[in-house]
């Protein structure tokens, strides 16, 4: 994540991305930063809500409600000051090509 300087919560949103690195798929054993599956991360100061915008690697992934879960017990332990909010979204469509460079190692790994 690239930090702007005219966004005021753009060091929190990277704060935010580092927490989630914590969150693993369980069945690839790699977090949800490396695979690729957070699209986005919006922090509304008003309201003190942190919404995770992400996907799933599959609308079929047996542990897909695990993982949501995850991110928002990551959010609640983290950021405790915070609401969490999760918005699943299946556009676009997650591939390989969505791996950081981490994650394509940790993956190779296996």
């Amino acid at each position: 994540m690239e930090i702007d300087i005219k966004d005021k919560t753009s060091f929190f949103k990277a704060q935010i991305q580092e927490s989630l690195r914590t969150v693993l798929d369980p069945e690839l054993d790699v977090n949800i930063i490396d695979l690729g599956l957070v699209y986005g991360i919006d922090v509304n100061e008003a309201t003190k809500t942190i919404t995770v915008t992400m996907t799933l690697s599959s609308q079929f992934c047996p542990m897909g409600d695990a993982i949501l879960h995850s991110v928002e017990n990551c959010l609640e332990h983290f950021h405790p000051s915070y609401i969490p909010k999760v918005e699943l979204t299946w556009e676009p469509r997650w591939s390989y090509e969505n791996l950081t460079e981490e994650g394509v190692k940790q993956l190779g790994r296996r």
